[in-house]
């Protein structure tokens, strides 16, 4: 939900590199008529520069284009619930989105003094936001948050409060121990069963979901934590062996019996095996998604573990959170899952259409 997550990365672009200009408002707007002597443009166009240069600042503290890797969450978690998406799932999406871009503030607010040595283009060591009011954000987003669960029903809040707990000790306590990656993956997982909770009224059914989930989101995390020095192997090798895990455990048949023969029928036997369901299908081309996103940036991170290909590793794995959330999805088998698993993988192609209408495709999430 914040520096890895997912948690949740950008999903469109490659992390650790400015997305909009590092220079002050002023400079970045081009400073019209200053070269010129002229007086300048109407009063309007001087106005709405600092306006959207303030406004660009906020959506790059926020990474908006790493907003389309959350509503999968909570559409999985109601597929593997079971149930049908209905007005509490819009809230529990409501509430991971507020408590995933409090995550975004708060993660800036702790790293403000690392940042302003490693990346000082970013909007706080940049001045551009003050920390207090990046702080003031992640505050009042955790409180929507869990809000909007609450409205969601109490099985929902008692998801919500231990994720928005994950979320800030991950930001103020866990980051750099090695405690981060699991606590990372802990808050994916719960952001699944949010969900599930909210549309469902319970968990169990979902659990095995969010488990995947968080093993992905842990792989990711792993690697991201090398993403400005480069140099591990290891980390983008065992993400890579991860992807194929998860891609084979998704896509794994279920072995269904003719009716009459449950009891005595073994496995081999003609009929055992029976031709793929649409929804069977639906998992593995998903899965097949899933894999070749995440798995050929981990391959090259792990031949030469720069930082540039570390940070691409990074990217497509966040990238990969989507058909994956798709996958499980679909998974679930019930009814309207492959709905709900298509209008999952439509947030791919959003989320990659938006962040090149808002300049964003190489904002970071770390």
């Amino acid at each position: 939900m914040s520096r890895a997550a997912a948690a949740a990365r950008d999903t469109a672009g490659q992390p650790g590199a400015p997305a909009a200009s590092s220079r002050p408002p002023a400079e970045a707007a081009g400073a019209p008529g200053a070269a010129s002597g002229t007086a300048g443009p109407p009063l309007a166009t001087a106005e709405a520069s600092p306006r959207s240069a303030h406004l660009g600042a906020w959506a790059e503290l926020l990474r908006l284009p790493a907003l389309f890797t959350v509503p999968g969450d909570a559409l999985a978690g109601a597929a593997a619930a079971r149930a049908r998406p209905g007005p509490r799932t819009l809230l529990a999406i409501g509430s991971s989105l507020c408590l995933y871009e409090a995550g975004m503030a708060l993660n800036d607010w702790a790293d403000r003094a690392e940042d302003a040595a490693e990346r000082p283009h970013r909007p706080l060591p940049s001045g551009r936001i003050r920390p207090a009011a990046a702080l003031t954000a992640a505050g009042v987003l955790t409180g929507a948050g869990l809000a909007l669960a609450a409205g969601a029903g109490r099985p929902a809040l008692a998801v919500a409060a231990p994720l928005a707990a994950t979320v800030w000790a991950y930001d103020l306590a866990l980051k750099h121990t090695p405690a981060g990656p699991a606590a990372m993956a802990a808050a994916r997982g719960l952001d699944l069963l949010l969900g599930a909770a909210a549309t469902g009224g319970g968990t169990r059914a979902a659990l095995p979901s969010a488990a995947l989930l968080g093993s992905h989101t842990l792989a990711v995390t792993a690697v991201s934590r090398r993403e400005t020095t480069g140099g591990s192997v290891r980390a983008p090798l065992a993400a890579l062996a991860t992807t194929a895990a998860l891609t084979g455990l998704v896509a794994r048949r279920r072995t269904r019996l003719p009716a009459g023969r449950r009891a005595a029928a073994a496995p081999g036997l003609s009929g055992s095996t029976p031709a793929p369901t649409a929804a069977e299908a639906l998992t593995a081309a998903l899965g097949a998604v899933y894999a070749a996103t995440a798995a050929r940036p981990y391959f090259h991170a792990a031949l030469n573990p720069s930082p540039p290909l570390t940070q691409r590793a990074v990217g497509g794995g966040i990238r990969a959170t989507v058909p994956l959330q798709a996958a499980l999805a679909a998974r679930a088998g019930a009814s309207g899952a492959a709905a709900t698993s298509l209008l999952v993988a439509a947030l791919a192609p959003a989320g990659r259409l938006f962040a090149r209408r808002a300049a964003m495709r190489k904002v970071s999430i770390t």
